[in-house]
């Protein structure tokens, strides 16, 4: 039923919707069900007439989001779960977000890591507490964004500021992000929300049209990434069911150093 969700908040605001990652517990890592209520959530976004913005963020005060939850990537093929091409329906959920008419603007509190950091890179915006910490992990766990996670974060940073994030696997500060260009906003923890809404309520007295034409102006110019994420998402399915890939989930779950090399 459309509106009830167990891991999601949907709240329609003066000024914006906000959907909330709820799983504060795994540090907002999100399972097939998440995935699949987001893309619901997002649809139904895309048809609030009151608003021009959708917030995203992450519930507590750890973490915005921190991708895949690894202890539902154990199964036997080495998916996640019974949908999409990875057993989650991340194609369709990065594109319920690119595609949004609204603005979409990811409010980081905490950690943007790993496929969180992909969604902070699909957002329009981004604003951030000082304490919000970005990276990718990738590599570490048997794992590889190949599309809007890897290229259009290039077009963000830069190439070698890219290339970096995903061969190093580090973690930066929000105001490191925001150097780099991945954050439009960096503030106190507890202005965060205050800055949150001062951007949503301007947002909102402009036209919706003129937002929405703008926004496929934007997105036609890297619209070719695309094409790029869904055959690289195909690579991905396969690599996931390699005993490499495998050793990645293994090791992350039982909080040990992966030894990649002796899969190859």
């Amino acid at each position: 039923m459309p509106g009830t969700y167990k891991d999601i908040l949907y709240e329609v605001g003066t000024n914006a919707v906000r959907i909330t990652i709820n799983r504060p517990e795994v540090y907002n890592a999100f399972r097939v069900q998440t995935c699949e209520e987001l893309i619901e959530a997002f649809v139904r976004a895309n048809e609030e007439r009151s608003v021009n913005a959708v917030v995203l963020t992450g519930a507590g005060e750890k973490a915005f989001c921190t991708g895949g939850d690894q202890k539902s990537h154990l199964s036997e093929d080495g998916l996640y779960g019974p949908r999409g091409t990875v057993g989650l329906p991340i194609e369709e959920l990065q594109t319920a977000i690119r595609d949004l008419r609204k603005v979409s603007i990811a409010r980081v509190q905490g950690f943007a890591i790993g496929g969180g950091n992909v969604f902070a890179t699909l957002c329009d915006l981004t604003i951030a507490s000082e304490k919000a910490i970005f990276g990718q992990v990738g590599p570490k766990v048997g794992s590889v964004d190949p599309g809007w996670g890897t290229a259009l974060l290039a077009r963000h940073v830069g190439e070698k500021r890219a290339r970096e994030i995903w061969f190093l696997c580090r973690r930066y500060t929000a105001a490191q992000a925001y150097e780099m260009g991945l954050v439009n906003k960096v503030v106190p923890h507890d202005q965060l929300d205050s800055e949150v809404e001062t951007w949503v309520a301007e947002i909102n007295e402009l036209s919706p049209t003129a937002i929405a034409i703008a926004k496929r102006s934007f997105n036609a110019d890297s619209e070719n990434i695309r094409g790029i994420s869904f055959m690289g998402v195909q690579a991905v399915k396969h690599y996931y069911m390699s005993d490499e890939s495998k050793e990645g989930v293994r090791a992350f779950n039982e909080k040990r150093k992966p030894d990649f090399k002796k899969y190859l």
